[in-house]
């Protein structure tokens, strides 16, 4: 695909951005790709429009959960929603006469091919990718200057849109947040969005856009990434596992704490010098090991990212294919971006008792339409467990193109053709 890139602002466009010279953006500076093919600004176009509306709020869609009616009034942004299902010609009379800006939630649940961009993003990302549509009508702002706690992807798809980007008052911030006109000063970017160009700027940017008075309406997408996504985030993932492990082995991080020590206002020096010698223990142990316990980050990114992209009726990912794998076979994984191995204690015993077990979570089941929906009660886990002793066994499926049943690590010709046929009948492995 062709592009021309330049980091937002310079004035002067440049050649295409390879890969490695992205890191100098990402997490850093905006940058702004410009792409004048006629034939892209068609296909981006054609990714959603202000008619698409009508055809989905004849599918049920609701205000509030699926569409957002608001624009920005003095600085503030103001709600104009009504209760329940939102009808295309009363979405059409508040745009045309409220000058209100529609507000489309996660159109991926229902467009082919934002569902395929997103989910190759998620498989390149390692992170939750959502998207929300902007219809904004001529002369008008739908949100006030903010920031957000993702990275931010803008996509104009239809008109055009003025945008104003402005220093972080939070770099990498951790939360949205409306700031006020007089606190963030001039713009340090300032441009119009045409159809098919691209606009990257990191999670703590703030930024503002209205589409000027006497051109068309504006339509972009909003595609976001990386929420919780941070070292931080990583490392409270992670600590409680390794905390687990090493009091196993390390009687003095059994031993109670000193009596009263809750009831303190202040932390004693007694108790932050404790700490801080756990700390250095457990650094020295994490310098020392390969297998490090994710309780959550991973499991939750599997379990609510969309399912490979389907052209079809979906079959291959629910029902297995081909040959059933014998002792003789030799298999390979398949939608490995799509599955997670990760090392837990078993989930079905007390605490007392809980052993470690490999556990494989994988997203060829989830539900497309409630992707980044917050529907908890909806979203279930779709796996395998299997026994710690099987874990060079799945490492060596995950590690090779293809491996011959009969040289998997298990003890027994039993135990190996009883783990293929559990990942094939998941439709994880295929034979080859």
């Amino acid at each position: 695909m062709p592009k021309k890139a330049k980091p937002a602002g310079s004035g002067k466009e440049e050649g295409p951005v390879p890969c490695k010279q992205m890191k100098e953006f990402w997490e850093q500076k905006p940058l702004l790709i410009r792409r004048d093919d006629p034939a892209l600004a068609t296909y981006y176009g054609s990714l959603f429009k202000l008619t698409d509306l009508k055809s989905l709020c004849s599918r049920g869609m609701y205000y509030g959960r699926d569409v957002n009616v608001c624009r920005c009034v003095n600085g503030k942004k103001k709600v104009l929603n009504k209760d329940g299902k939102a009808h295309f010609l009363q979405l059409r009379k508040d745009f045309d006469q409220k000058r209100a800006t529609i507000q489309f939630h996660q159109p991926q649940r229902f467009k082919d091919e934002l569902w395929r961009i997103q989910e190759k993003l998620e498989c390149y990302f390692g992170s939750l990718v959502g998207s929300n549509v902007y219809i904004t009508p001529a002369g008008s702002q739908g949100l006030p200057p903010h920031y957000d706690d993702v990275e931010v992807f803008i996509l104009q798809l239809e008109g055009e849109k003025h945008w104003r980007l402005y220093h972080p008052t939070v770099p990498l911030a951790r939360e949205y947040s409306v700031e006020a006109e007089e606190r963030i000063g001039r713009p340090v970017h300032e441009f119009m969005l045409k159809p098919g160009d691209l606009l990257y700027f990191p999670r703590g940017t703030i930024h503002q856009a209205d589409t000027p008075a006497g051109l068309a309406h504006s339509t972009h997408v909003t595609i976001s990434t990386y929420q919780n996504n941070s070292w931080g985030d990583f490392l409270l993932d992670t600590i409680s596992g390794l905390v687990f492990d090493t009091a196993k082995e390390d009687v003095e991080l059994r031993a109670g704490i000193p009596r009263q020590l809750l009831l303190q206002v202040e932390s004693t020096t007694v108790a932050t010098r404790r700490l801080s010698g756990f700390l250095r223990t457990l650094a020295d142990r994490l310098e020392g090991t390969k297998e490090l316990l994710s309780s959550d980050m991973k499991k939750d990114f599997i379990m609510h990212r969309l399912p490979p992209y389907s052209a079809g009726d979906g079959a291959e990912l629910s029902t297995p294919g081909g040959r059933l794998p014998r002792l003789d076979s030799v298999v390979r994984l398949q939608f490995k971006d799509h599955i997670v191995l990760t090392v837990l204690p078993d989930q079905d015993q007390s605490d007392e008792a809980q052993e470690k077990m490999v556990y494989i979570y994988h997203s060829l089941k989830n539900r497309r339409e409630t992707h980044m929906m917050g529907n908890e009660e909806e979203t279930e886990s779709h796996g395998l467990r299997f026994p710690l002793s099987h874990l060079d066994a799945l490492k060596q499926i995950w590690n090779s193109s293809t491996i011959s049943v009969k040289d998997l690590k298990l003890t027994t010709d039993e135990e190996r053709e009883s783990l293929v046929l559990s990942l094939w009948t998941e439709c994880l492995i295929q034979v080859v």
